[in-house]
């Protein structure tokens, strides 16, 4: 079955820098776009990036030029870099891919951005 698994969540000040790292197994990870979504309390949803099978990534306007999305199709892991990072990023990240129509997450990782 599809498992995501997250880790490298954490707290930081702002300014500061995570890495966040998905895990994947159950599916033949080379050929589906992964993405990383976050939830911050009392809102929604959102999609923070995401990196398609062939290597192209996009950005939630909020974080372009400070995260980094990539995947070692070889290693079935999908990375956000997340630099300069500020309060407002604070958040539950999950990692999420739609397999066979259906939309999988992982567990969740929290990263919290405070001084």
């Amino acid at each position: 079955q599809v498992q995501l698994v997250e880790s490298g969540g954490g707290s930081v000040q702002p300014g500061g820098s995570l890495r966040l790292s998905c895990a994947a197994s159950g599916f033949t990870f080379r050929v589906y776009t992964m993405g990383w979504y976050r939830q911050a309390p009392g809102k929604q949803r959102e999609l923070v990036a995401a990196i398609t099978y062939g290597g192209s990534p996009r950005y939630a306007d909020s974080v372009k030029g400070r995260f980094t999305i990539s995947r070692d199709n070889a290693k079935n892991t999908v990375l956000l870099q997340m630099n300069s990072l500020r309060s407002e990023d604070t958040a539950i990240y999950y990692c999420n891919t739609n397999y066979q129509l259906t939309d999988y997450w992982g567990q969740g990782t929290q990263v919290t951005v405070s001084s």
